[in-house]
């Protein structure tokens, strides 16, 4: 057993007592344990050695404490398991939605660039000196979920600074109630609207509440320039927060301020999601994206604008809906990584504790057996 025991003995006299009474003093070196840490995933970044400190606590706090490490990997793994689960079909949600926005996308770019060549004007796609931007940004409902939701605020907060520091006016659209909850407590942010989703996954529902006040700030000339911040999906151990310009509908470097300084995010692309030999790969490409030439022989109908009119509302929905998507793939592959580190913390911990509690259990046993024998020896010897 580690640590060295020694012992006095104290006589002391009752005078209702007939026979003397010892009383036993032990010294014990303090055991070294890994204490009770924190398991929220927010603040696990790596399986690394958990410091060891002097133990502090008696046989029945250790009990209590292995106890509620034992029910936190309950739900810990509880959780893992349903975040495991639920993050497939919002992956094959992202992965099913990808075709048909992407060509929605190439038409619409297509179009517009005819449109533009006939001297058509449309609301959408003119190009204003931007004097003020609105941000869409995507966060989830729930925490848990490692450094998700802060990572996608810090990236909005940064380009609200980046956007102030050139003199340009921001204002916020907060999707999902961590975001809310964060952007309504600071008045730094110019709030337009508050947004919770209302079901387990996205719909175009949600996404055509979103689309609505975009279109409608944007025709009505009360922002210049739209952005959506969200999560993208690239697997399920890697997701990136980006910026993705959703209004106008322009190249990258054509949307400039009063000065004529383009004010684009560095970082402005579009990000393609691909399967690959069954498995999840990502191509990127810079917003500047390679419209497909229409053929001289095809013929509208309608109007360009007219049919621009029709398609806009869907283009808006899917882009929304797609990066609602991306957002809650990401959001549930990270709460299952966080939930697994959670719970490996957790077996390590019961595992130290059960150590530190037999030690403590064994130097009690041990202390009373000495305490007996001494007892013995000095009746003995009186």
């Amino acid at each position: 057993m580690t640590g060295s025991i020694s012992t006095s003995w104290l006589l002391s006299s009752h005078s209702n007592s007939k026979s003397d009474s010892f009383s036993f003093i032990a010294t014990l070196k303090p055991f070294r344990y890994y204490p009770f840490q924190s398991l929220s995933p927010n603040r696990i970044s790596s399986r690394s050695p958990l410091p060891s400190i002097q133990i502090r606590s008696g046989i029945r706090e250790l009990r209590e404490r292995i106890d509620s490490v034992k029910n936190t990997q309950k739900i810990t793994e509880a959780m893992r398991l349903v975040a495991a689960a639920r993050v497939r079909r919002a992956q094959d949600a992202v992965i099913k939605g990808r075709p048909f926005t992407e060509t929605l996308v190439e038409i619409l770019y297509s179009i517009n660039q005819c449109a533009q060549l006939e001297d058509i004007d449309f609301p959408l796609s003119i190009v204003r000196p931007v004097k003020r931007v609105a941000l869409v940004v995507v966060t989830g409902d729930k925490g848990l979920c490692g450094g998700f939701n802060n990572a996608v605020i810090k990236k909005a907060t940064m380009r609200v600074q980046e956007l102030k520091q050139r003199g340009i006016d921001c204002v916020v659209i907060s999707v999902g109630k961590k975001g809310n909850a964060y952007f309504s407590r600071r008045d730094e942010f110019d709030v337009d609207k508050c947004i919770e989703g209302g079901g387990v996954f996205p719909t175009t529902k949600e996404a055509q509440v979103i689309a609505d006040d975009v279109f409608s700030l944007f025709v009505s000339e009360e922002v210049d320039k739209v952005e959506l911040v969200y999560t993208k999906f690239v697997s399920l151990v890697k997701s990136d927060p980006v910026i993705h310009t959703l209004l106008p509908l322009s190249m990258k470097g054509e949307s400039c301020d009063v000065k004529g300084e383009c004010v684009d995010a560095m970082e402005d692309e579009m990000f393609r999601l691909t399967s690959k030999d069954g498995k999840l790969a990502v191509e990127r490409t810079k917003l500047e994206v390679e419209k497909p030439e229409i053929s001289p022989l095809m013929q509208f109908e309608q109007d360009p604008v007219q049919i621009l009119d029709a398609m806009m509302p869907l283009y808006l929905n899917s882009q929304i809906l797609r990066a609602l998507q991306e957002s809650l793939a990401s959001e549930l592959a990270s709460r299952m990584n966080a939930m697994s580190n959670a719970s490996d913390n957790a077996v390590e911990l019961k595992k130290n504790l059960t150590m530190a509690y037999n030690r403590a259990r064994q130097a009690k046993i041990t202390g009373e057996l000495l305490e007996i024998v001494a007892g013995a020896e000095a009746l003995r010897e009186s």
